[in-house]
């Protein structure tokens, strides 16, 4: 049994069948390779000692890897990726900069503008009136609520009230989203206000020409139908493939059925070739099967005519 010094660091004792001879500052091991645990502060490092019989060699490295294994028999990470857990874990601890919004008793602020919307009369005045009321002590304009309160109203069919609510917040500059706009001409569609809507729906493609969902396109071609306006739904079919905006199959079909009721069969044959889709999915005993939409053309086909 021996003990080895490395500079400041003293290793357990290591096993060694011959003598150690010092030459110079260093030890000389006789021949055989003797593999050690070498302290060095509060770490265990593994060493294999290279044992050399010439007697004036200088002194050797040895080379010194870190053990896998602590005192106990833990396995012990590496130095670096101890750091970068612990940065990693201040990281998530920091408090982010920015202030965000709180929409904790936004829908009770929602249900408050219901209460007080459906408790007025039908006029434009007191209407805008109670909603400033509504926001008169607000720092910043409550959207979350205002579009939560659009959505009751909406499930509610309170479509008067919609369009109240919804013209208030554009004339105030807020909520002009796709999902505004498509809440808005929807009530429009419920109410019979096909001018109204008109209007409303030029203002929207000259204000978001680029950016018009498909859905609005929809929407837009869905209210023209339920009035059987077909001149107005191949406008808007222009429009759409202007843009290069792509319909569903419930708008192909009722272009479809538009260029039917204006006589022009070319054009409506065509557009069920270039848009109509030739495969759809039904669920049929609990199970997703394929069919053709062929047949459901020829079926549309024959209760128009």
């Amino acid at each position: 049994m021996m003990l080895v010094k490395c500079g400041n660091s003293i290793s357990c004792p290591i096993q060694s069948s011959g003598t150690c001879q010092s030459v110079g500052n260093g030890l000389v091991i006789p021949s055989k390779k003797d593999i050690g645990a070498v302290l060095l502060g509060n770490k265990i490092f593994k060493c294999r000692i290279s044992v050399s019989h010439k007697k004036n060699s200088s002194n050797r490295a040895v080379p010194f890897t870190q053990s896998s294994l602590s005192h106990s028999g833990r396995k012990l990470g590496h130095p670096r990726e101890l750091e970068k857990k612990g940065k990693e874990r201040d990281g998530k601890r920091e408090h982010h900069l920015w202030h965000r919004r709180d929409s904790a008793k936004s829908g009770q602020k929602a249900l408050s503008l219901v209460r007080i919307v459906s408790e007025l009369p039908n006029e434009k005045e007191a209407v805008y009136g109670a909603l400033d009321k509504w926001t008169a002590w607000e720092t910043e304009f409550p959207l979350i609520a205002a579009a939560k309160a659009l959505k009751i109203l909406r499930n509610r069919g309170q479509w008067v009230r919609v369009i109240q609510v919804a013209k208030w917040m554009l004339s105030r500059g807020q909520g002009t989203t796709m999902g505004t706009y498509d809440t808005l001409l929807l009530a429009f569609d419920k109410e019979q206000r096909v001018e109204e809507a008109e209007s409303f729906w030029n203002m929207i493609i000259h204000a978001h020409t680029r950016s018009v969902s498909k859905r609005l396109f929809s929407r837009m071609i869905a209210l023209y139908d339920h009035h059987n306006m077909p001149d107005k739904i191949i406008e808007v079919f222009a429009d759409m493939e202007e843009l290069r905006v792509k319909p569903d199959e419930d708008t192909v079909r009722r272009v479809a059925r538009s260029f039917g009721k204006l006589g022009q069969e070319e054009k409506k044959k065509l557009v069920i070739k270039r848009y109509g889709l030739k495969w759809k999915y039904i669920h049929f005993n609990g199970e997703r099967v394929r069919v053709r939409t062929d047949a459901a053309w020829e079926e549309d086909d024959e209760s128009t005519n």
